[in-house]
């Protein structure tokens, strides 16, 4: 395979692209054709012609998946684009596996090579492919912005000689990527940060950044070996909530980046602590779009309840496409250039490579993913 395509996203809500013209660039050098749909990159204020000096084509949508070897996108595929593209050919992009059932089944019947970007492993190796750390970054980070723009005060201390102005204080919920740049970002403001996980092991680096570990006693909890937090059992969450009330009441802003890797988000606010906390606050949930920490949040929409705003965007990396777009395409094109065959001048599937072991979803008619497939088949 050496044909790289790339078309525009389908989806108006989506303000990133797949590939920059420095990935194209790229992909171009390691000895690939690079075609673009006429068009791709005017989101991003990225013009046909910029593409064309990076070495790539562009062509009619229709044309460019049916000359594809590998297809590269950012949101999951229609059937309609994939029903375009040649037996064997592949495909890379975020696919929702655990979720788009019905995508999963048809890329396996058109005998297509799918990988998800979802499933890359988290080792030290793949660090430079791995699309969910460095798009949950930009979330926190976007996602304290949002904050505090919604909110009715200042984040950082000020003494003025009408008074002084206490700090805005902020409680992130959740110390994975997204958590961490969230509490960078809100310490950078000046804000006062309390931020919490199930994993205590992440106390350290809470307070390397400035903010203090909300110790909550919830009995043991753990993280799998990819470094995911592990589900709490229902007990668990409970004792959960009712301790992390009081802090819920104090904050100004919270921040929920609570995700279980395949499964809907937990809730993790409810309603009871919604309506405890001061009028006026704002919550930001960055697991709108698998369900919600949050009792209450609804997919890109803000929610007003009892004067607590609560913000339910589902693509906060998309707030600062520029740079998301930027991360996304070289984790694309380092996963490329992991595939690609110096020798053959062309992209290769070593079954055996573990990259390829984790991330390819579908091969020859078949599911590889054993959770995938289970889910799939009941």
């Amino acid at each position: 395979m050496q044909h790289i395509v790339a078309v525009r996203e389908t989806d108006d809500k989506e303000t990133r692209v797949a590939l920059t013209p420095a990935a194209c660039a790229k992909l171009v050098k390691l000895g690939a054709k690079v075609t673009l749909e006429s068009g791709f990159g005017e989101r991003l204020h990225y013009s046909d012609d910029t593409y064309q000096e990076a070495g790539v084509t562009l062509s009619s949508r229709d044309e460019a998946l049916a000359s594809a070897d590998m297809l590269v996108g950012l949101r999951p595929p229609n059937n309609d684009d994939l029903d375009k593209l040649k037996a064997g050919a592949g495909v890379v992009s975020y696919l929702d596996p655990f979720r788009q059932h019905a995508l999963v089944k048809h890329l396996a019947q058109k005998n297509l090579s799918a990988f998800a970007m979802e499933l890359i492993p988290r080792s030290t190796y793949a660090q430079k492919m791995d699309a969910l750390s460095s798009q949950a970054s930009l979330a926190g980070y976007a996602a304290v912005i949002t904050a505090a723009e919604k909110i009715d005060k200042a984040l950082p201390m000020m003494s003025t000689p009408a008074g002084t102005i206490a700090p805005a204080r902020v409680f992130v919920i959740g110390v994975g990527v997204a958590g961490l740049q969230a509490i960078a970002t809100a310490k950078r403001l000046g804000a006062r940060v309390e931020a919490y996980d199930t994993r205590p092991s992440v106390a350290e680096q809470v307070a390397s950044l400035g903010a203090k570990f909300a110790t909550i006693d919830v009995g043991e909890t753990g993280e799998t070996s990819q470094g995911y937090a592990k589900a709490l059992t229902e007990e668990q969450l409970a004792k959960q909530r009712q301790q992390m009330a009081k802090y819920c009441a104090n904050a100004d802003i919270i921040i929920t980046t609570a995700q279980v890797f395949g499964r809907a988000a937990p809730r993790i606010v409810t309603a009871d602590m919604v309506a405890g906390m001061k009028a006026g606050s704002v919550i930001v949930d960055l697991a709108a779009s698998t369900g919600g920490n949050v009792e209450g949040t609804q997919a890109d929409q803000d929610v007003v309840i009892g004067g607590v705003t609560i913000v339910g965007f589902a693509n906060f990396p998309g707030k600062v496409a520029k740079d998301a777009s930027q991360v996304y395409a070289s984790n694309v094109a380092n996963l490329l250039e992991h595939l690609w065959d110096k020798d053959a001048s062309a992209l290769t599937l070593d079954l055996e490579d573990a990259i390829t072991q984790s991330a390819l979803l579908t091969f020859e008619g078949t599911i590889r993913d054993e959770r995938v497939r289970t889910a799939i088949e009941g």
